[in-house]
């Protein structure tokens, strides 16, 4: 306790500088019980190098990828550390911390072991703890992984009906097979496109160090180009068209 302590205390102002900068962009964070594949599912979403291990806490620190292929605008994925049942109080407010990437993600990506026979109690604590640092509320995509461990094809097919039937907007997936991942991706893009509106940028040609942000945070639709402004057409979420329009 004291160790993993340490280390979550050391990461923190790290965390706080990283976040500030990603203040307005499209974050999805993947959220779940400790060992349901979390770190497998980002490194095919990020086609990142992402440590992978079968073991309790294999991911401590909040790992941040852009979603691949990309979207626009981008979105962000976080990686979270994984909960467990009766965490110790010591380390509760540690981990709170580590967490608050969910806590400012538009989307949790709630990832569950399909394969596990008490994958019902993994929700429910999941729930809890987030419902415990302040993030219950924020919209939740079910996604029940490792699907491919659930016995042969036949039985396969009748824990997805039986999953689909229960929860019917989830996802069944195996974070190895590409096709899975495919639909977990459009999943994500679709999810944060539905928010978007359509707006004018005008920027000044002295102020064209913009341009790249624009790209980056937007669907730029048009461009042209006036006397005295570069004038982008763009799609975006209204909280970014406000900051690049204020800029």
């Amino acid at each position: 306790m004291a160790e993993l302590t340490a280390e979550l205390s050391s990461l923190e102002r790290e965390r706080r500088t990283q976040r500030a900068r990603r203040q307005d962009l499209a974050r999805v964070a993947l959220v779940g019980y400790t060992n349901a594949g979390k770190s497998t599912l980002m490194r095919a979403l990020t086609a990142s190098d992402v440590y992978v291990a079968d073991k309790l806490f294999a991911t401590l620190d909040t790992t941040v990828r852009t979603l691949v292929p990309e979207t626009r605008p981008r979105i962000l994925v976080s990686d979270t550390v994984g909960f467990i049942k009766r965490l110790p109080h010591g380390l509760v407010a540690s981990f709170k911390s580590t967490l608050a990437e969910a806590l400012e993600a538009s989307l949790l990506a709630h990832v569950v072991d399909a394969a596990d026979p008490g994958f019902e109690r993994q929700l429910a604590v999941t729930s809890e703890v987030l419902a415990e640092i302040g993030a219950g509320d924020i919209p939740r995509l079910l996604v029940f992984n490792k699907i491919d461990r659930v016995g042969d094809d036949a039985v396969r097919r009748d824990a997805t009906a039986a999953l689909h039937a229960r929860w019917p907007d989830a996802l069944v997936v195996s974070a190895k097979d590409p096709g899975d991942v495919a639909r977990v991706h459009g999943a994500l893009a679709a999810f944060f496109v539905r928010d978007l509106v359509e707006a004018e940028l005008r920027v000044p040609w002295d102020r064209q160090q913009l341009r790249g942000e624009i790209f980056a945070a937007c669907e730029v639709v048009e461009e042209r180009a006036e006397a005295d402004a570069a004038v982008f057409r763009v799609r975006a979420h209204p909280e970014t068209i406000a900051r690049l329009a204020g800029s």
